[in-house]
């Protein structure tokens, strides 16, 4: 506010910054859809690492291609995951009675809960109950026998509106087991073997009885099941799926992701899948049918009909060949798999190592853990090697190919969105312009926000054409920009030629920012010239 002056002296008055700062949003958080060994299916889960996934989704299984999908990513170089685990409606969770109650059940479907084991003990703070007492607090141990993972928590209270209540304690802290409805209101027996001397033994030690509360054997109601193959409507979550985020739309709970891989996914969820990432400005990996066994089958393939076409085709990409690594889980032998997740691993290491206006392709592109090129899925597959012909055929398509080259190894060898075929002429041809595009959107999106509601005239404009200034300069500073001079890579307007009285009457502020991108080399021209000889003079 003004100073108003009353008596002669020195007033100070802090004035609010101009200056707000842009930052760039990530450019390589990969999102993986699909089923999963086991782990919740409520939401998306963002994971870290392998050993993140491990610990929530299970290992790499045999019939989950998103566990090699993730498996791949971060042996390329990712960091950041979503992952969000679907399962048909007839999966059913296991159930675990403590004593003659239901107490807990998986934290989601699959056979893997019927490997769940619970110990209970009353070695609390407030001690064993006296005789002809029930007990106010217990303590619980969850084992998964099938991978080892143990969870203790202790002084659950029996108390339900208590902090420490079974459904508090387990909620959002338990990888494993989830409070059954309803909640226990008392304390389940506890197991005889569990010494309430020793707190801190492990209550699954050889050393003592194996016994413990199970998932029933002989009741099929408790057992947890797999469920059927996951159809389209599981992707798309049934009729209220987009608007309750279930399937794909989940991933609307996300802060942001960048790269959707959706590994043995129908071909059906492509376009649902391509218009979701047009909306979130992500990248759709999109793997090759299975129908591409061969490059002629890919060149019809394509001239037929695209995986994914219209619009929407500027926001996806798709490679060929499929790649063969050695399957972790099965003792290394040689299986085919889509190349989603390795593409998605050596775009977030490009972006790392040169920033996302860098194609994540040619001989620095290389594709860890591959040994070779198929183009069918499976343990039964025939080597691919493409030519030089071959790329020829698929690269004036849309189709990114990946090459074996001698020393070199496998690499991609194609940068192209799925509206990169040359006949379309296309603006968003290239990928690296398209995902640079979309990093600048959602950085001066998310950058921006605080103009709303701000006076709108010429000292609100020109803190704009500052900040957004700012951070177009960086960009070029770090080279994402073609031109020599920052006048001729960028442009940021916003002044009153683009700003007219009638849109300041609707309380809209137009800004313009243009930049000059920089397009991948695909055809590296050498003209060599035979030079007479001539005398020295």
């Amino acid at each position: 506010m003004p100073i108003s002056p009353t008596y002669p002296g020195v007033y100070i008055d802090e004035l609010p910054s101009a200056v707000h700062t842009i930052t760039g949003v990530p450019t390589s958080v990969a999102a993986f859809v699909g089923a999963t060994s086991r782990g919740p299916t409520d939401g998306p889960v963002h994971v870290g690492s392998l050993a993140d996934y491990q610990r929530v989704f299970g290992g790499v299984a045999g019939d989950s291609p998103v566990s090699y999908a993730v498996y791949q990513f971060f042996l390329n170089g990712g960091s950041d995951a979503e992952i969000v685990r679907l399962a048909h409606n007839d999966a059913k969770q296991a159930t675990i009675k403590l004593g003659d109650t239901v107490a807990v059940v998986a934290i989601g479907p699959g056979t893997w809960g019927n490997n769940l084991r619970i110990r209970v003990d009353y070695s609390t703070k407030d001690g064993p109950p006296a005789d002809g007492h029930e007990a106010t607090s217990y303590n619980l141990s969850v084992l998964d026998a099938g991978t080892g993972t143990q969870e203790r928590y202790l002084n659950i209270s029996t108390d339900k509106a208590s902090a420490q209540s079974l459904d508090k304690v387990l909620k959002g802290s338990s990888l494993l087991a989830l409070p059954a409805s309803p909640v226990l209101d008392k304390a389940p027996p506890k197991n005889d073997d569990i010494d309430p001397n020793v707190p801190d033994q492990n209550p699954f030690s050889n050393a003592y009885p194996k016994r413990y509360y199970q998932v029933d054997p002989g009741s099929a109601t408790a057992q947890g099941t797999a469920g059927s193959v996951l159809d389209l409507g599981d992707y798309q979550g049934g009729a209220t799926g987009f608007a309750d985020k279930k399937g794909i739309y989940q991933l609307y709970k996300t802060n942001i992701f960048n790269l959707l891989c959706l590994p043995g996914a129908p071909a059906t969820v492509l376009a649902p899948a391509a218009a979701l990432c047009a909306d979130r400005r992500a990248i759709l990996l999109v793997d090759p049918p299975s129908s591409w066994v061969t490059v002629a089958e890919a060149v019809k393939g394509m001239t037929a009909s695209q995986p994914v076409s219209g619009d929407a085709a500027k926001n996806a990409a798709v490679y060929f060949p499929n790649i063969v690594i050695a399957d972790p889980a099965n003792n290394g032998a040689p299986l085919a798999l889509p190349p989603c997740g390795t593409m998605a691993g050596v775009a977030a290491r490009t972006d790392v190592e040169r920033g996302v206006w860098k194609a994540p392709a040619g001989t620095s592109a290389s594709l860890a853990g591959v040994t070779g090129l198929a183009g069918a899925t499976g343990s039964s597959w025939q080597q691919l090697a493409l030519t030089d012909a071959d790329s020829g055929q698929l690269n004036p398509l849309g189709v990114n190919v990946l090459r074996d080259f001698p020393v070199i190894g496998p690499v991609s060898w194609g940068a192209r969105t799925l509206a990169g075929a040359d006949v379309l002429a296309d603006q968003w041809k290239y990928l690296p312009v398209r995902r640079l595009a979309l990093f600048i959107e959602e950085s001066l999106f998310r950058g921006t926000k605080w103009t709303v509601f701000e006076p709108n005239a010429e000292p609100l404009w020109g803190a704009i054409r500052l900040n957004v200034g700012v951070f177009m300069n960086n960009l070029f500073r770090l080279g994402a920009f073609a031109g020599a001079a920052a006048k001729d890579a960028y442009l940021v307007k916003c002044d009153a030629e683009n700003n007219p009285q009638n849109d300041i009457d609707l309380g809209i502020v137009n800004i313009v920012v243009g930049f000059a991108p920089l397009k991948p080399a695909e055809f590296v021209i050498i003209h060599i010239e035979q030079l007479a000889g001539q005398l020295q003079t």
